[in-house]
């Protein structure tokens, strides 16, 4: 059982990269506190040999790009974007399935990083892996819960040495040193790190993608609303995700063949385990209502999620 405190952690991972890197390296920073906290450590143990990458999967969520890049910017530390929508697009058309998904994302997360590779000459990929990645992601006498895109998404034939800081952390110490190091997204709320590829469950279309950002967004400001007016309590996490049934429904007088969104909003403190959160009718109410009539033709039926973890998982794949 880990007693250091989270100065110490900080300082033994710090030490740790410093000895382990000896040349160029590149990290994949989506702005999640995972990848972020990885990025700052990393950052303070090997400086300019560090080349932080963000890469625009077109799975993203709303502003997340502009977001992500004037929060390194406010941290001093450089981020150069690649847009790479079309490429993820065209590679996961057609595929359905969820694991098939992860490991076609974690290849192309892989291959967009051997092209910066060759221009930046890196010798080392750092990664924000985190315990429960590697645990979920099966491996020996474990079963696979679901293949992480930075584990059991990774192509065998990596040209890159792999560097883990945080291999051995669960969320609520990597949140712990995010505030040890004044990272601002250190409450920001866990996001996959496929983004919204596993949140839409069925074909990925740029509109069925639009789609759950869209409903994304608005259960998160209104779940931030509803918190800071204290109507509830703020869950750990919170999202939509869309859901490839459709059903019958009306606007006005006109039959609407739409869509299915469903709310997720758990408690938890690494991740591991969860509890559904219980947020009131009202707010329930009101973010139904925003979804249906901003997605007016797209979806006609929001339902909510009341499964703890297990059986359930957090994500819906």
């Amino acid at each position: 059982m880990r007693i250091l405190q989270t100065q110490d952690l900080v300082e033994e991972a710090i030490e740790a990269l410093h000895s382990k890197i000896d040349d160029t390296a590149i990290i994949a920073c989506s702005g999640g506190i995972d990848s972020t906290v990885a990025a700052v450590l990393a950052h303070k143990a090997v400086g300019n040999l560090l080349h932080c990458v963000y890469v625009d999967t077109g799975f993203m969520r709303k502003d997340e790009s502009k977001e992500v890049s004037e929060m390194f910017s406010d941290l001093g530390i450089s981020l150069k974007i690649v847009e790479a929508s079309e490429r993820f697009f065209e590679k996961l058309e057609g595929v359905t399935d969820p694991e098939s998904k992860r490991k076609i994302i974690g290849e192309q997360f892989i291959r967009v990083f051997e092209e910066e590779q060759s221009i930046c000459g890196a010798k080392y990929l750092v990664q924000g892996t985190i315990a429960p990645d590697w645990i979920e992601s099966g491996g020996g006498e474990r079963d696979t819960i679901k293949s992480h895109h930075n584990v059991g998404g990774l192509p065998d034939d990596v040209d890159l040495i792999i560097v883990e800081p945080l291999r051995d952390f669960y969320k609520d110490e990597v949140r712990r040193i995010a505030r040890q190091l004044d990272i601002p997204s250190s409450e920001r709320q866990p996001f996959p790190g496929p983004g919204l590829a596993v949140r839409v469950l069925g074909d990925l279309t740029v509109e069925r993608v639009a789609a759950c950002r869209e409903a994304c967004h608005i259960v998160e400001t209104h779940l931030k609303s509803a918190s800071k007016e204290g109507r509830c309590d703020l869950p750990w996490q919170y999202f939509a995700a869309l859901l490839p049934v459709s059903s019958v429904g009306v606007h006005g007088d006109v039959r609407v063949y739409g869509e299915t969104v469903v709310i997720r909003a758990v408690s938890s403190l690494d991740g591991m385990s969860a509890r559904y959160s219980p947020i009131p009718h009202d707010v329930l109410s009101e973010i139904s209502t925003k979804i249906t009539n901003t997605l007016k033709g797209q979806v006609n039926r929001v339902v909510y999620d009341v499964t703890h973890k297990p059986p359930g998982t957090i994500e819906w794949e």
